[in-house]
């Protein structure tokens, strides 16, 4: 176990080197002259230079990115160009925000969707399966900022029962932490409900028609018994995929929710950043958001083992 770990860690590293250099690689990919870009229109040819130096345009390459990505083994994102502030220091500020809205979204969709698709498993062909798998096609097809705005109109404003935008920290109260979390958390979790509870109903059909469950039931065990103990055990491990694949789709809907909700958030600052072109910004939330996918992959791998120990590493 320990060695598969370890080799799992050290085949991470060529992978994070490739993100890291196409990261990087962004800066240059960019039509244009980004130094010009950055300084606007009526910039002059000083101010240009000026900003070419300070990003190292003015140097090779291969030269740039060595000291670059040096700076970055060592903690070191750079400098953010329009705040002058390091941006290890611009994420810290805003990481609370996004993993608030990260861990409550993630726990409102796996406590829905997996129970719903094991109910639409069970009851399979019938009025409640045909209704989950409406869902599931609407859920995963309508965008997430249609559904916020839906959201915000009906439960804000015409209900005033939340409000409609901002955040605030866990510290100053539970509720007024979750009141300010409850309508994000609902718009991005549904295309992440809709997605887990298809890949649930569909690989609870296929356990439940197996053998060894029609003799669970032969031996009288309890309806309950036979999808929890047998049924929904042996499907955990496509289960547990999905979910860490859908990582993915919670972190580019993170960007597009804390928009919408003006949460001051990672999302909201890579949206700010885009904006202003300030690409040290949008170097490192890239370079984090691909460090955290992997990360999750990875602890996805080792869960199989929890709900399978069948499988051998």
């Amino acid at each position: 176990m320990l060695g598969y770990v370890i080799r799992r860690l050290l085949a991470t590293i060529p992978v994070i080197g490739m993100v890291a250099f196409f990261v990087f690689s962004l800066l240059y990919l960019t039509p244009g002259d980004p130094a010009a870009v950055i300084a606007g229109d009526i910039a002059t040819n000083e101010d240009i230079e000026r900003i070419r130096q300070k990003l190292g345009l003015d140097q090779p390459f291969l030269t740039r990115f060595g000291t670059w990505a040096w700076a970055v083994l060592h903690g070191d994102l750079g400098i953010s160009i329009f705040t002058n502030l390091p941006v290890t220091q611009l994420i810290g500020q805003r990481v609370g925000p996004t993993l608030s809205l990260a861990l409550c979204t993630l726990f409102v969709a796996v406590a829905i969707s997996v129970p719903l698709g094991v109910f639409a498993a069970w009851k399979a062909g019938r009025l409640v399966d045909r209704l989950v798998m409406l869902f599931s096609v609407l859920g995963f097809s309508m965008p997430v900022f249609v559904l916020a705005y839906m959201l915000i109109y009906l439960f804000a404003i015409e209900l005033d029962w939340l409000p409609v935008q901002g955040y605030t920290p866990l510290r100053e109260g539970l509720w007024a932490w979750l009141r300010h979390l409850i309508l994000p958390s609902i718009a991005l979790g549904t295309i992440y409900i809709a997605l887990i509870a298809r890949i649930t109903r569909a690989t609870m059909l296929e356990i439940l028609a197996q053998d060894y469950v029609r003799t669970a039931h032969a031996k009288g065990l309890a309806p309950n018994a036979v999808l929890m103990r047998h049924a929904l055990k042996n499907a955990a491990v496509p289960i547990v995929t999905v979910i860490g694949i859908g990582v993915a789709l919670l972190i580019s809907g993170v960007v597009v929710t804390e928009s919408v909700f003006a949460i001051p958030g990672i999302g909201r600052l890579t949206v700010d950043a885009i904006l202003r072109r300030d690409y040290p910004i949008i170097q490192g939330v890239i370079l984090l958001f691909s460090a955290v996918y992997v990360l999750v992959n990875l602890l996805v791998d080792l869960s199989y083992k929890l709900f399978d120990p069948r499988i051998q590493y």
